[in-house]
């Protein structure tokens, strides 16, 4: 199993606003514990093949310490869906979170023009994500987020191209914490990679069947 290794930032902003890559220090010294401790959690997660993972340099200015993961749902060389997971750690807490650790996540995915006709789809994509954490036995509080689709058609030197909808699904919710403050980092890395495969069509993965590999280079989550 190909560790998910990564980089600790001494911030977390916007999802789609990067440090350089690297490991720093937050105020006053070594990340706290139980910060370090969420996130060997994340890196000794196991997950279903088809999730390629990597991490990634992590935004900043959201929290004191955040670390970010990236990952896509891979088909052979076709890329079905991808997104990135920020866990941000407040360690005076956060009254927006009800918490001291916070998880934010962007996931997008192509669409079949029939499933993006759908009215009722992100009603359908927001069920997914909190159903995945449901199914997973997790307890988390405050979801939010916004399920955008989108349309895109091609004109002039373009038009040969066959219009393409994509759905975007941007959210945050607060785990809650077990022994010595920790939340269970790695079942909620889990369940995001359930709703990631769900939202690239895979089927549900069979017992046993998960491992770790290393994302090839690629691009990552864009901003719209």
């Amino acid at each position: 199993m190909a560790a998910a290794q990564g980089r600790l930032s001494d911030g977390a902003g916007g999802m789609d606003e990067s440090k350089e890559a690297g490991s720093t220090t937050g105020p006053g010294g070594a990340p706290p514990l139980p910060f370090r401790s969420a996130v060997e959690a994340l890196r000794g997660a196991r997950l279903r093949p088809q999730i390629e993972v990597e991490p990634t340099p992590a935004p900043k200015r959201l929290a004191p310490y955040a670390y970010a993961l990236e990952a896509a749902v891979m088909d052979g060389e076709e890329d079905l869906a991808d997104g990135r997971l920020v866990l941000l750690y407040d360690p005076a807490g956060h009254d927006a979170w009800h918490g001291t650790f916070r998880l934010v996540t962007l996931v997008r995915a192509e669409l079949e023009p029939e499933m993006a006709a759908d009215p009722l789809l992100p009603d359908v994509c927001w069920s997914w994500l909190t159903g995945a954490l449901t199914a997973r036995g997790l307890a988390f509080g405050e979801p939010s987020g916004t399920v955008t689709r989108a349309s895109s058609h091609y004109f002039g030197g373009l038009s040969e191209r066959p219009a393409a909808s994509q759905i975007e699904i941007r959210a945050s919710w607060t785990p809650r914490e077990g022994l010595g403050g920790v939340p269970d980092t790695a079942t909620h890395l889990v369940a995001w990679c359930d709703l990631l495969a769900q939202v690239a069509g895979l089927p549900p993965a069979a017992p046993g069947d998960a491992s770790v590999v290393t994302l090839p280079q690629r691009r990552g989550p864009q901003s719209r």
